[in-house]
């Protein structure tokens, strides 16, 4: 009989892409949406409302493993007090209501795996290498990040197996992190933001994807791991990078500090500041990255 497994957010980018990966390796897929979706032969489809806190107890109750992604982008909107309780509510809230159900329930699960993020180590520039045991940031992104996986802590003192996956910038083709990017490096309009010194920690969807496919088949892996690739990357290398792919260099001054926080507000520190990530612990379990060369990982991207 097929394990079954339960996705938070599968409807967005990463979740379809994890969706097709998890039904091609001989998984049952279901997916908790906020609207009502019909049923199709590879899903099943539950409603919750975090706001609300409901949910289709049924699709906890029937689930061997849940992946949980749902919370709001960071990077949407401006960073208001509301747009700010906003993404934390949508992470800490819902991960709340998915461990009611399987408390109230005593419902036992192969394991939980949720996502993360690298941001919380914090909206830092600096050389220092972070490991999943650097010490947490204080600042919207670290503290976001801590009580998402504060939250998670709940569900690992039910003694369920739990993952989390402190997440990179991912590239996808048309959707991601280049969704909008991409329109402007075409036009080659592309520059550097900032110093450009600030490192941006990166994975493409398909090696993520294979992250969370070893999460649950990998009863070794439990606790926090970095999904990133170890490199070096910085905003120069990067926009220089995808000019190249593109085929051209960069001409345009760098975007200056000023201006970007003019723009973006707090949110500016998203694209201003970025740490080195080390991936070391998740690669001791054998795990491989597809994707290592940054220039290789672009051009899968702009593919047609």
């Amino acid at each position: 009989m097929k394990k079954n497994i339960l996705i938070s957010g599968g409807s967005g980018f990463i979740g379809k892409h994890l969706t097709d990966l998890l039904i091609e390796k001989g998984f049952s897929v279901s997916i908790l949406s906020r609207s009502d979706k019909k049923n199709t032969t590879d899903i099943s489809y539950f409603k919750w409302d975090v706001f609300n806190q409901t949910i289709d107890e049924a699709s906890v109750l029937n689930a061997d493993y849940i992946i949980h992604l749902a919370g709001e982008n960071i990077a949407e909107k401006r960073w208001t007090v509301k747009r700010k309780l906003a993404i934390i509510d949508s992470r800490e809230k819902s991960t709340q209501l998915i461990y009611s159900v399987l408390k109230k329930n005593n419902k036992k699960l192969d394991a939980f795996i949720s996502a993360s993020a690298v941001g919380i180590y914090g909206a830092v520039n600096g050389e220092e290498i972070c490991t999943e045991d650097t010490p947490l940031a204080h600042d919207f992104l670290g503290a976001t990040c801590q009580k998402w996986e504060n939250a998670i802590d709940f569900i690992e003192n039910l003694h369920i197996r739990t993952v989390k996956i402190r997440t990179g910038l991912v590239l996808g083709k048309n959707d991601g992190f280049l969704k909008k990017l991409i329109p402007v490096f075409k036009y080659r309009l592309g520059s550097v933001l900032g110093s450009g010194k600030q490192y941006m920690p990166w994975i493409h969807v398909d090696d993520l994807c294979h992250v969370y496919l070893e999460a649950v088949v990998n009863e070794k892996m439990n606790g926090p791991y970095n999904a990133a690739v170890t490199d070096n990357t910085n905003n120069i290398i990067f926009s220089k990078t995808l000019a190249r792919v593109l085929g051209y260099s960069i001409w345009l001054p760098n975007i200056p500090e000023f201006l970007l926080k003019f723009v973006l507000g707090e949110m500016s520190k998203i694209v201003l500041y970025g740490r080195r990530v080390s991936s070391e612990k998740l690669e001791k379990l054998g795990f491989q990255f597809k994707y290592k060369n940054l220039d290789e990982a672009l051009k899968n991207c702009l593919i047609k």
